[in-house]
């Protein structure tokens, strides 16, 4: 994940996932090597419910990869994501502010967000699960990311670039980001659950 600008990169390796494995596209194969993601056409973004009614959505402008995608072994995919808390951008300045601080990523304690990948699996057709080690305030827990692949193709420039979108949900109280308030018809100011999105365009490494 991270994938790309200031030259990020991530790495996924598969061991033998069974006939999932057998049934990759050619096109799957012919991947395999290091990628970096293009961070201008990508993005690291969430979404939480707010006051129970609307969705709030917002980025990191931040962060740093490593990817290496073995199309032909698809379950022993490694990648790490190192994502600085204070690029967080939802638009809003004062909401922006309010994250940073101590009541919910306390960047100035814990300036980072870590992911690290410990196995991933062909799940058939275009679509794989990564399983990793999300790091938040220096908590860490396991999560599992579902990844689709999107495609790829040469473009004008003469770069190999290849797409990927990943989603998974999570509950933030369970990495210390347990800040809210009540409603008084009940319910909460933010939702506990939260889920990140990962809209990767990845190019191919030379080096």
């Amino acid at each position: 994940m991270g994938i790309f600008s200031r030259r990020q990169t991530a790495t996924v390796e598969t061991a033998h996932a069974g006939t999932a494995d057998d049934a990759l596209d050619p096109a799957l194969r012919a991947l395999t090597g290091p990628w970096t993601i293009d961070r201008p056409h990508s993005r690291i973004g969430f979404s939480v419910r707010h006051a129970m009614v609307t969705t709030v959505r917002g980025a990191f402008a931040d962060y740093e990869s490593s990817l290496y995608f073995d199309g032909a072994r698809p379950a022993a995919s490694r990648a790490e994501l190192v994502i600085r808390v204070g690029s967080v951008d939802t638009g809003v300045e004062q909401r922006d502010a309010h994250l940073v601080g101590a009541d919910f990523f306390d960047a100035r304690r814990y300036p980072e967000m870590v992911f690290r990948s410990t196995s991933a699996r062909h799940e058939g057709g275009q679509s794989f699960r990564m399983t990793g080690d999300l790091t938040i305030r220096d908590v860490t827990r396991p999560v599992d990311l579902q990844l689709d692949y999107l495609g790829s193709v040469l473009d004008p420039f003469g770069y190999e670039r290849a797409g990927f979108d990943g989603t998974t949900t999570i509950d933030r109280t369970e990495w210390g980001l347990v800040y809210n308030q009540r409603l008084k018809a009940g319910g909460t100011m933010v939702s506990e659950r939260v889920r990140l999105q990962f809209d990767i365009s990845a190019v191919r490494s030379t080096s």
